[in-house]
Parts: structure tokens; sequence; C-alpha cells
């Protein structure tokens, strides 16, 4: 064990960084696969082909995938972003994170983020959980997008606290990780929902709202950019050239 005279001269000789406060672009993707006939909504399927090219994209202009983790210390002085930082997002748990996704972010060395449904790892479409495993595997964090996806704004604060404080008890003793970050099912909250998911004890919760995520906004209410299906390279590119701007 260190000695009390030991790890502060560790921590003298490392001092925190400063915080790096630039905002940084989350995108939201769901399944990355081509929709089946009849999709009731077709926008939250984006091709595997489509999806390469918004990565190579990136890539060749200068991005580098982070998790929200390391997003968040940097803002706090507890690490460093490349040039150019994006956080790839992925909700609900569809097994096309691990079967389509990963492959493509591994060709890369880039994480992903899973936003977990729980209920998602027992069916067949969804990320069962040696799946989920694997992408523990590839620096891929987890985080917690409830038990079963309701719109928590209908639900008694009770039945919050057990989708909220249920799905980071279940992940992290499923999965052995820390699950820092919440979520929003569809982007839905309100005042009492925020301040349980802050009570649970994530540092961190993102929604639907458009706009990069920023330090000195609300921890509790960071912006994504959803890519739909169709949007491509050209769509993303103007989209954060936009939001850069």
């Amino acid at each position: 064990m260190l000695t009390t005279f030991v790890l502060a001269a560790i921590i003298g000789a490392f001092p925190p960084a400063a915080p790096d406060r630039r905002p940084v672009p989350i995108l939201m993707y769901h399944v990355i696969a081509a929709p089946p006939a009849g999709a009731r909504y077709p926008g939250l399927y984006v091709r595997p082909a489509e999806f390469a090219g918004e990565m190579q994209w990136l890539a060749r202009n200068g991005y580098r995938a982070v998790t929200l983790e390391r997003a968040w210390n940097a803002w706090h002085g507890l690490g460093r972003l490349p040039r150019r930082p994006v956080v790839l997002t992925f909700d609900d748990g569809y097994r096309s994170d691990f079967t389509n996704a990963l492959p493509i972010l591994r060709r890369l060395r880039w994480p992903g983020v899973l936003n977990l449904e729980v209920a998602n790892t027992r069916p067949v479409w969804g990320t069962r959980p040696g799946e989920v495993e694997a992408l523990v595997d590839a620096h891929w964090e987890i985080d917690a997008h409830t038990l079963t996806h309701p719109d928590l704004t209908r639900l008694s604060l009770a039945a919050v606290w057990r989708q909220v404080d249920g799905s980071r008890l279940a992940i992290r003793r499923e999965f052995h990780v820390p699950v820092e970050f919440f979520a929003y099912p569809s982007g839905r909250f309100d005042r009492e929902v925020e301040k349980l998911v802050r009570r649970a004890g994530f540092d961190a919760a993102t929604t639907t709202v458009e706009g990069l995520a920023r330090p000195s906004g609300d921890p509790y209410a960071l912006d994504r950019v959803r890519v739909s299906g169709g949007v491509g390279v050209l769509g993303l590119a103007a989209t954060l050239r936009a939001l850069h701007a």
C-alpha cells in the first residue's frame, strides 16, 4: 500500500491539467442496419455502408472518437481531448451495434458508447450479454437507458427511481462497468426526473436536444446530434459545420 507521503509526491509530480472547456458533438445513432419493410420509424436505421462513410468522413476531417467519460474528465481537468473530439452514442441496445457498428469502429480503433436499455439484452435482435461484454472488451462505454424505455415523465417518482437506479445497478452487476452516465428514453425528462438521475449518482445525462454538449451548461441535460438514416456524409458534415460556426 502506498504511503500518504508517496501519494502526495505522485500527485505533485503530475498536477491536474487545465480543464478543456471545448464543446463536444455527441452523435446519436440507433440501428446500424437497413430498415425492414414497413419499419415504424425508418429514420432510426442507418445502413452500414452509410455509417461507414460517415465514420470515414469524420476521420478524414480530423475527428477522433472518445467516450463520454473521457470528455467529462477533460472538462474537469482530469485528462486531455484530441483536436476534434466526437462521442458516438448508440441508443437502446440493438444487435447491430455488435454486428455492424463494432467492426467499423474497430478498424478506426475508436470506442462507442452504448446507452443500454436493460430489457434489450434478452431478445435475439438485442445486444445479448456476451455481445455487450465484447463491446466492453473493445473499450466501449456502457451507460444506462432505463430498464424498459418508458416515458419517465409519465411515471410515479417511485417507478422512475426503479428505472433509473435499477438500470445502473443491473448493468454494474452484469457487466462490472462504472455506468456514470444516463440517457433519457426518447429524450423525455423534467425537473423531478433530473433530480432522481442526480440522486442515483450519475455524473451527467444526455438528451435528444440538438446541439453541442457544453461543459458550461446543465450536466444533466447534455445536447446531442441525431444522425438519421439518409442523412449521409453531406448532411452530417453540414450539421457539424453549422454547430461549430
